[in-house]
């Protein structure tokens, strides 16, 4: 399904489980735990599962690639949630050589 948030969103969304708390919506101060790969090599580039350290930021503000902002808005407390984050809405055309994500 397609995330609201303004126009022009390219990043698709999966609830992988449905969520009871509240929810995510601009300026909150947001715990994910969350694994990053690459969908055409499957490699994973980050994790907040090994090592054990869950992920803090303010949603909605710019401070994260817009796929993931934009993608965590309307998530519910307990909500696993997959998102597919295009090329332009992460890193663009440079990619992240550091984490082995190609242009």
């Amino acid at each position: 399904s397609n995330v609201g948030g303004g126009g022009g969103m390219q990043t698709k969304t999966e609830i992988m489980k449905t969520g009871l708390g509240a929810m995510v919506v601009k300026g909150s101060t947001v715990t994910v735990h969350a694994v990053g790969s690459v969908k055409t090599s499957g490699a994973h580039f980050w994790s907040t599962r090994t090592p054990c350290k869950p992920f803090t930021y303010k949603a909605g503000l710019g401070k994260v690639i817009m796929g993931w902002d934009q993608g965590c808005l309307g998530m519910l407390l307990g909500e696993v949630r997959r998102l597919y984050i295009p090329a332009v809405e992460a890193y663009g055309t440079k990619g992240f050589p550091a984490w082995k994500i190609a242009p």
